[in-house]
């Protein structure tokens, strides 16, 4: 039996744990400490790795006598692991119970869990597989370590492998102030891990329970970055990332080239993704503010880029982009063109002309941010949380696409196809204007919104005069019902013809009447879209 030391002192580091599901750094880490004398434990597939590249290991099996079984879910959960772990090296009757039952002492844990976020982010994923996910001896083992951090170093994360070897080669061991560090962020990775699990497990709960008082909400988050303020100068700010973000999500996405992104440039870019992922392919979006003052769809991404551009070409300028398909040097050359700036993209990918394009041409080469996401997919009505003084809202994502075919024609006059298609790309962009929102769409193509009015009438207005012309032939969306019939006599002198809104109103009638007086189209969806 190994000398006891104080839990002040450098902790020898003479046996190691290890048991890991990502294996990133491991072979090396592994020989490192074998190098330096630690006699490896392992378990399953760890074990089998190390054996196949000659690293001396000895498997969990031999030294508890007990077979691993049931598919590997019993193979640490036995006391000459928990032992080794939890005894506590300045207390001789723990260190006699040890020698007693032939318990060796374990100096280093290293094990990180079963990939269960990774694996109910994907797509198709069954209850069954989600389940066989939930690792038990995993967090057991890092719990165990991390409350005896006065004798144990917990590695959860191949991040943390390299002090722990710089410790062990100038001191032959680690010291408290690391085993400290280690333990908190131990137990911050199981208490997200847990809240991952019970997340889920919510949220696959039947409709009846699911309808009752909602269960505790504990928001664990990974910092993701420090950002040099918030909205304005004098506010600090940070980014943090949920730990099963899918990965096409903003926080997912790989900056390519830029400055750093800021507080704001992240609203805008979050936005501009909501706005693309549930319009046709390609699409554009222009972002100014958090809304969208452009947006267009077209044959191409280039199309679609000088469409949306063109919407509000003034406010355009310095705007966040977001694509839903490849940015490809027809758009880049566009936006290099004199008179255009931009601070960020985020977009599926760029072909390789496009960033050459970008990062070379404009006078802004230098500073645009471009974010690659991969693949952008719908949303999956996640969960949004919102800060109130005191306390959180939260509420599923409005990000789920709304079925046409549920929409009832109001009027006597029907859309024709073009005006159709106008409608169904409008009320896609009403849900991402902030309300009162009023957007008008010709030709694919957002061509004026009024955004955040009091009046829904003003907001009509607005939309109006943003669009001039560009108004006559357009089709016009509401996010929520019209009150009065009077922006329907507005918009229809201004030549719009068709309109798109949820109904419910207890003047539905007056506004359907409106609309037969000037034989223009509305279509009722049953469903609003507010964002405030």
């Amino acid at each position: 039996m190994d000398a006891p030391a104080p839990a002040t002192a450098v902790a020898p580091l003479r046996r190691a744990l290890l048991s890991v599901s990502d294996k990133r750094g491991l072979l090396s880490f592994a020989r490192d400490l074998a190098a330096a004398g630690v006699e490896l434990v392992s378990t399953g597939g760890t074990c089998r790795m190390l054996q196949e590249h000659g690293v001396p290991v000895i498997d969990v099996a031999q030294y508890t006598g007990f077979p691993e079984m049931m598919d590997g879910r019993v193979k640490t959960l036995h006391p000459k692991v928990h032992g080794g772990i939890l005894f506590r090296r300045d207390v001789p009757a723990h260190v006699a119970a040890a020698q007693q039952h032939g318990i060796a002492p374990f100096d280093l844990v290293a094990v990180n869990l079963y990939p269960f976020e990774q694996t109910v982010a994907r797509s198709g994923t069954t209850r069954e597989e989600a389940v066989e996910q939930i690792d038990i001896g995993g967090p057991s083992m890092v719990r165990s370590a991390a409350k005896n951090h006065a004798f144990v170093a917990v590695a959860t994360d191949p991040s943390q492998y390299d002090a722990i070897l710089d410790e062990l080669r100038e001191r032959g061991g680690t010291t408290l102030a690391l085993r400290q560090r280690l333990a908190q962020a131990a137990f911050a990775r199981t208490a997200a891990y847990d809240a991952a699990i019970a997340a889920y497990l919510a949220s696959e709960a039947p409709p009846a329970e699911a309808a009752a008082l909602p269960p505790p909400l504990r928001l664990q988050l990974v910092p993701a970055a420090a950002l040099r303020y918030g909205e304005n100068p004098h506010q600090r700010a940070s980014l943090y990332a949920a730990p099963d973000a899918a990965p096409q999500s903003l926080v997912r996405a790989e900056q390519l080239h830029g400055k750093e992104l800021s507080y704001n440039n992240l609203l805008d870019l979050d936005a501009a993704l909501g706005v693309v992922r549930l319009l046709l392919t390609p699409s554009v979006a222009v972002l100014k503010h958090n809304t969208p003052c452009g947006a267009a769809a077209g044959a191409t991404v280039g199309e679609a880029l000088a469409k949306a551009w063109e919407g509000d070409p003034l406010s355009a300028f310095g705007s966040i982009l977001g694509f839903n398909a490849c940015v490809d040097a027809a758009a880049a050359a566009y936006l290099a063109e004199p008179g255009r700036f931009v601070e960020a993209i985020v977009a599926p990918d760029y072909a390789p002309e496009a960033l050459e394009i970008l990062t070379t041409v404009p006078k802004w080469k230098a500073n645009v941010r471009l974010l690659r996401t991969g693949e952008i997919t719908p949303g999956g009505g996640r969960r949004q949380v919102r800060s109130i003084d005191g306390g959180y809202l939260v509420q599923d994502a409005d990000d789920l696409p709304d079925d046409p075919a549920q929409w009832q024609l109001a009027t006597s006059a029907a859309p024709a196809a073009p005006l159709r298609r106008d409608l169904e790309f409008a009320w896609e962009l009403c849900r991402h204007v902030k309300s009162n929102a009023i957007v008008l769409v010709r030709d694919q193509m957002l061509v004026g919104a009024g955004a955040g009015q009091m009046s829904r009438v003003d907001a009509v207005e607005i939309a109006l005069r943003k669009a001039g012309q560009r108004a006559q032939g357009a089709v016009l969306a509401s996010d929520a019902f019209f009150p009065f019939d009077d922006s329907i006599h507005t918009a229809a002198r201004a030549g719009v013809a068709a309109f798109i809104q949820p109904g419910g109103s207890r003047r539905d009638d007056e506004v359907i009447a409106a609309c037969n007086q000037h034989g223009l189209p509305m279509l009722f969806t049953g469903r609003r879209h507010f964002r405030h």
